[in-house]
C-alpha cells in the first residue's frame, strides 16, 4: 500500500466540485458534489441515534434497497434534522435537481447535510448550488480539496487522504474526505465521510469491508460524547481500475479491506485531532487486556473522561484521573497491576507501575505532554488483546464555540 496526496478524485472516474450557495452567512463555501462517470456499488454506515436526520433516512434507502449510486450532494450549515416530512421531501428535491443536472437516475443520488438542527433547507439555494457545481466538476486534486473545504462546519482544516494498492495486477486507488469537529461520539461512524474507489468489488463485499473497518476507526473516536443525528460514512466503488471483481473473502478482498481500514483510520484521527477548540490529538492504547471488548471499554472510558481531557490540555500528568476513568468503565481489572506510560514525539515516560507512581519527573512529563499528539498507554497485564481510541483535549475554546453556535 502506498499513501498518496489525494482525496475523493484520486480514484479513476471520480470528479468533484464545490461552491458557496449562500446557505451559510457571508460568502462561505457550503456545498460539495461528488460524481462518478459510471454507476457505483455503494455501501454505508449510519448513526444509531434514534433521532435521525432526513439525509440519513434517504441514504439508508439508497444503500440498502438500490443496486447502485453515482453522485453525492452535501451541504454545510443546515443539518436537515428534526424537519419532518418536509425535510425528507427536500432530500428528494435535492436528488431530483442533481439527477437533472447530471443526467443520472434520481435514486442514484446520495445526499448529506451538516450544521444546525431544526432548520429547513433553503431549496432555492440548494438547487442553484447544484446547477452551479455540475459544470465545474473536475477530477483534479484542486477539485477534491475544494469539496473537502466546502463540507466543513466548525472544522479548522479540511480532512483528506488517499492510497493505492495492487489487486490482480491492476492499480487500485481509494481516496476520501470527511468533516467533523463537534458532536463527535459515534456509535458507528462520525459526522460525514465520503470515500471513493475505482476497485471492482461487489456491493456485498464492499459493505462487509466498510462495516468491519468502522468498529476500530470511527467508533473509537470521541470529542465531546455527543452522537450526532447525521453521522454517515459512504463508500462508492465504480470498478474502473478493472481488477478482477472481488466477490468473496480472498486475498484480494483482504488487500482491499486493509487499505479501506487505513483510510478510515486516518480520517477518523483527523477528526479527533481537530475537535472543537482542541490543541492536541489524544491517543489511548490499552494493551495486554483479557479481551478485545475489555480493551475497547477501557480505552474509550479514558479518552472520553473530561477530567483527563482537561489534564491533557494543561500538559498535566494527572494519572489518577486515568486510573479513575478505567475504574468506572465497567470493565474488570486489577488496578494494582496497571502500568501507565505517556508518549509523544518528545519521548516516553513511565508514570505508574503496578498502580503506584514511579517517582517520575514532572518536568519531563510536562514536556512530553506539550506536543500536538499525545499517547497514553495502559498495560493491564491480563492477556494479549489491545485497542486504541482517539480523542482530543478539552479547552476553554470548546465552550466558547458551542455556547453561541447558532448565532
Amino acid at each position: 500500500m502506498k499513501v498518496i496526496d489525494g482525496g475523493v478524485t484520486a480514484a479513476k472516474g471520480f470528479q468533484a466540485a464545490g461552491t458557496a450557495a449562500g446557505i451559510k452567512k457571508g460568502n462561505t463555501k457550503d456545498m460539495a458534489m461528488i460524481y462518478s462517470e459510471v454507476a457505483c456499488a455503494a455501501a454505508g454506515t449510519f448513526t444509531r441515534n434514534i433521532v435521525k436526520a432526513a439525509p440519513v433516512k434517504w441514504d439508508q434507502d439508497i444503500v440498502y434497497y438500490h443496486t447502485s449510486a453515482q453522485a453525492v450532494i452535501c451541504n454545510s450549515g443546515i443539518a436537515n434534522a428534526c424537519t419532518g416530512e418536509e425535510g425528507y421531501s427536500y432530500c428528494r428535491k435535492t436528488a431530483q435537481a442533481a439527477a437533472k443536472a447530471l443526467n443520472i437516475p434520481e435514486d442514484s443520488v446520495l445526499v448529506a447535510s451538516t450544521g444546525v438542527i431544526g432548520k429547513q433547507l433553503p431549496m432555492d439555494k440548494i438547487e442553484a448550488g447544484i446547477d452551479a457545481m455540475a459544470p465545474m466538476l473536475s477530477s483534479s486534486r484542486e477539485a477534491a480539496s475544494l469539496a473537502a473545504q466546502c463540507i466543513m462546519t466548525t472544522d479548522t482544516r479540511k480532512k483528506e487522504t488517499a492510497v493505492t494498492i495492487h489487486i490482480g495486477g491492476k492499480e487500485v486507488t481509494i481516496g476520501g474526505m470527511c468533516k467533523g469537529a463537534g458532536m463527535i461520539h459515534p456509535n458507528m461512524c462520525t459526522m460525514l465521510c465520503f470515500i471513493t474507489t475505482d476497485a471492482a468489488i461487489s456491493k456485498k463485499m464492499l459493505q462487509k469491508a466498510l462495516s468491519s473497518a468502522i468498529d476500530d476507526t470511527f467508533n473509537m473516536i470521541s470529542v465531546d460524547g455527543d452522537t450526532s443525528t447525521n453521522d454517515t460514512v459512504l463508500v462508492l466503488a465504480n470498478g474502473m481500475a478493472e481488477n478482477p471483481e472481488i466477490t468473496e473473502e480472498n486475498e484480494d478482498y483482504r488487500t482491499f479491506a486493509d487499505a479501506l481500514y487505513y483510510v478510515n483510520r486516518e480520517l477518523a484521527k483527523m477528526i479527533a485531532g481537530d475537535g472543537e477548540g482542541a490543541t492536541a490529538l489524544f491517543e489511548v492504547k490499552v494493551i495486554h487486556a483479557k479481551s478485545k471488548e475489555q480493551a475497547v471499554t477501557l480505552s474509550k472510558s479514558i479518552v472520553t473522561s473530561n477530567l483527563t481531557k482537561a489534564a491533557i490540555y494543561g500538559h498535566d500528568a494527572n494519572w489518577g484521573r486515568i486510573l479513575c476513568a478505567m475504574g468506572y468503565s465497567g470493565a474488570q481489572f486489577d488496578p494494582e497491576k496497571v502500568d501507565l506510560y505517556f508518549e509523544s514525539a518528545a519521548g516516553k515516560i513511565k508514570i505508574i507501575e503496578d498502580g503506584v507512581a514511579t517517582g517520575y519527573s514532572e518536568e519531563e512529563a510536562t514536556r512530553i505532554l506539550s506536543e500536538k499528539a499525545v499517547t497514553a498507554i495502559a498495560d493491564v497485564k491480563m492477556g494479549e488483546a489491545e485497542a486504541t481510541a482517539w480523542g482530543c483535549d478539552l479547552t476553554h475554546e470548546y465552550v466558547s464555540i458551542n455556547a453561541d453556535y447558532r448565532s
